[in-house]
């Protein structure tokens, strides 16, 4: 963990508990890469819009935040429209390789005047895995749409790999912001710096590694969230052939021994593992009850009928007692590589009203 020293900035990235004017996404398309989980990816992630948006049940009125929606095609758009009837939402055709909006989407800063700015990096299929028509240009793609200003970097990051709490604190992992198929030409303490740069953080915290068959290489956002300033939730495990026990152990030291940007300890809060989730063909997937999204009005957990699943929900639920928390199952989704933070991206409330309608 190290501390910065550049000079005072007073732009910063919210923390995700603070009022989103939208949540962007991308509804599942791709039938080459989902084949016969399709339309099972599709159930689950309208389940997830109707929990974010959260209309009420007479008027239909969006209560929680209005839905930007990345379709390939005006035929896609039409079945997202179908599939998300009741739900408000606005469709963009823009082109994309995959759902994944926290990785190849922008990422908002607030400036000092309050208006809002989108936030740009080099994506390369997390490190050359997966490498999508239309993922690389989409966080420009969303900007130009939005007509905000965007600061790119010519660095490679996706935004799972980042997790802030808003008053300047980011955890991140060595595993993935250090690895070679990302930057290899950079160090641990270049890489802090355009943190800072690019998220006004004054503060880094470094864990080592993530869950066992993640191709994002340990995206924090399935091992460890800010919950409230100075609050880090994280997993324990509680199985035998839990296959992340060893890691998840670390992950919790760790985080008992670190302070936060303000000098803060950080208290740490352990809920229930999944356990070992298996796809169809018994491989292990990297199933996380941290990557729940937090919503203006819902904070909606990613389930896998596991277990757990319920105590889980229930303990997230008693860290956000202004929100309501609801499980919604995510095992389909899990099967293309992420849960719901994976396929999200808040935009946080500024000043400007100028967004373009389409």
């Amino acid at each position: 963990m190290t501390t910065l020293t550049p000079p005072v900035v007073t732009y910063r990235m919210p923390a995700e508990w603070e009022p989103h004017q939208a949540c962007w996404l991308a509804f599942p398309s791709h039938e080459d890469l989902w084949m016969e989980s399709l339309e099972a990816a599709r159930r689950e992630f309208v389940d997830l819009c109707q929990a974010i948006a959260d209309p009420d049940p007479v008027s239909g009125e969006c209560r929680g935040e209005r839905l930007e929606i990345l379709v390939l095609n005006e035929a896609g758009k039409a079945i997202a429209e179908a599939a998300l009837q009741g739900i408000s939402a606005r469709f963009h055709v823009i082109p994309f390789g995959d759902i994944w909006l926290r990785d190849i989407g922008p990422i908002f800063r607030v400036e000092p005047d309050g208006n809002v700015v989108t936030v740009r990096f080099n994506f390369n299929g997390w490190g050359e895995k997966y490498i999508l028509p239309g993922d690389a240009e989409v966080a420009k793609n969303i900007s130009d749409r939005l007509n905000l200003p965007s600061h790119h970097f010519p660095v490679t990051l996706e935004g799972g790999a980042i997790e802030v709490d808003g008053e300047g604190t980011c955890l991140t992992t060595r595993q993935c912001l250090l690895n070679t198929n990302r930057n290899p030409q950079l160090t641990q303490s270049e890489l802090e710096e355009i943190l800072h740069a690019a998220f006004g953080v004054s503060k880094v915290l470094w864990l080592n590694q993530g869950l066992l068959n993640d191709h994002t290489d340990g995206h924090i956002d399935t091992i460890a969230r800010f919950v409230a300033p100075g609050v880090v939730l994280c997993m324990e495990s509680r199985d035998a052939d839990d296959p992340n026990a060893a890691v998840l152990t670390e992950i919790a030291e760790n985080l008992s021994k670190m302070t936060d940007a303000k000098g803060r300890p950080l208290q740490v809060i352990q809920i229930p593992s999944p356990g070992k989730i298996v796809d169809d063909n018994g491989e292990i997937v990297p199933a996380s009850y941290a990557n729940f999204y937090i919503g203006n009005r819902t904070v909606v957990v990613p389930t896998y009928g596991a277990k757990y699943d319920q105590e889980a929900v229930e303990a997230i639920a008693k860290l956000f007692p202004t929100r309501h928390t609801i499980g919604r199952s995510a095992k389909a989704i899990l099967l293309g590589g992420g849960a719901f933070h994976c396929i999200t991206q808040q935009q946080p409330t500024g000043r400007q009203q100028h967004q373009a309608e389409v």
